[in-house]
């Protein structure tokens, strides 16, 4: 438990990490450090005093090693959507005689709209098969190209089996793909141990790196210098300041690099990843399965008319759990009045996301009587929590 380590406002219980972590509080102070004393004072002379440069890359080996992967297979930079572009770019160069994308309804939208546009680009004849979760296993085939999963749904926490879907992919020659928006810093995960190609994901949600924090790709060792990256941005030139005109890609990793890092987030970021010092991810799973459980056991005994929507057993799910709610927008909106901060995905789901470095017992057996209050007397139905605001 971490919970003197945020920033977290008095009365508030939040349960919405999964969409953006609170504010650890040693981020303010690094943001200063680096404004002041690295851009004030060092002005572009910071590109090399600070270590601005590699900042990609060291904040890479450092999420790299939650994940299970090998120092120099992780570089981060631009976002998310940018660098599920690459991946599958990346893959479908693997498989160059394949024709089919295989994905799921459960995978985030944006890496779904990413992977058709990209195929639309290409105008190969290529096909992107989304099918229902479960269906996934029975339609990898031997025509498949790629495999292009997200490791948790986003809406009801629903886990794939990484090893599983991994080795028959693979067993077929499918090149594969994991995004992992939703898992790094929530659930233990071990690319090494997996054998995929790639894997992708975000640094806001669990890494509490803050708004607009930079994304990461992972790309297998024994693969780096055999990838053709499809953004050749000119800091994944093997020369950047040689000015040539053509593009050579850089050696290792540093390939998968396109433009100049955004040094105020990969800063937030940094400061932001020393909560983890001294976190054994098995424990925090542990503990965060027993906290969703409490959650779960909580809602069905004093709200009776919300459904859940996650996998009952959680070793099948993430750290965060959905219910259906028929008015579920306004109830979140009524929630979040009354201090308990979850969020709402359409069309009828209310979410929660559990994360023991600042949620305690306590603060679940709360959320759970404000939220049968909430359902026992009809507060939602208040009309100032009607109205859709453009983030739900």
């Amino acid at each position: 438990m971490k919970k003197d380590l945020f920033q977290i406002p008095d009365g508030v219980i939040y349960m919405d990490g999964n969409s953006l972590g609170p504010l650890p509080k040693s981020v303010p102070t690094r943001l200063s450090q680096t404004v002041h004393d690295e851009w004030g004072a060092m002005l572009i002379k910071g590109w090399n005093d600070a270590g601005w440069m590699d900042m990609p890359t060291r904040l890479g080996d450092r999420i790299g090693a939650m994940l299970g992967c090998a120092n120099g297979s992780v570089v981060l930079g631009d976002t998310l959507s940018i660098k599920v572009y690459q991946a599958l770019a990346a893959a479908l160069n693997l498989n160059p005689d394949r024709r089919v994308v295989l994905s799921d309804n459960g995978n985030f939208p944006s890496d779904l709209y990413m992977a058709q546009g990209l195929l639309n680009t290409l105008n190969r004849g290529h096909e992107l098969r989304v099918v229902d979760p479960d269906k996934v296993l029975e339609h990898i085939t031997s025509d498949v190209a790629v495999l292009m999963l997200t490791h948790i749904d986003y809406r009801s926490g629903r886990m794939h089996d990484m090893l599983a879907l991994t080795k028959a992919a693979q067993d077929l020659g499918v090149v594969v793909i994991w995004d992992l928006a939703h898992s790094a810093g929530a659930v233990p995960v071990d690319m090494g141990a997996s054998g995929a190609e790639f894997a992708v994901g975000c640094t806001y949600k669990y890494l509490n790196g803050g708004p607009g924090a930079p994304a990461f790709i992972y790309v297998r060792p024994d693969l780096i210098d055999r990838i053709d990256p499809s953004l050749s941005g000119w800091l994944g030139h093997d020369a950047p300041f040689a000015f040539e005109l053509g593009y050579r890609p850089a050696g290792g990793i540093d390939r998968m690099r396109v433009g100049t890092p955004p040094i105020l987030q990969m800063a937030a970021l940094d400061a932001a990843l020393d909560v983890w010092d001294g976190v054994s991810m098995d424990e925090l799973r542990s503990n965060s399965i027993a906290l969703s459980e409490r959650f779960i056991s909580g809602v069905e005994q004093h709200c009776p008319t919300l459904t859940l929507a996650s996998p009952r057993d959680p070793q099948l799910r993430g750290s965060q759990v959905s219910f259906q709610c028929e008015n579920g927008y306004a109830v979140m909106q009524a929630l979040i009045h009354h201090g308990v901060v979850g969020d709402f995905r359409a069309p009828d789901l209310i979410r929660f996301g559990f994360t023991p470095l600042y949620l305690d017992s306590g603060d679940i057996d709360q959320a759970v009587d404000i939220l049968a209050r909430i359902m026992r007397d009809n507060l939602w139905q208040d009309a100032k929590f009607q109205t859709r605001s453009a983030v739900t």
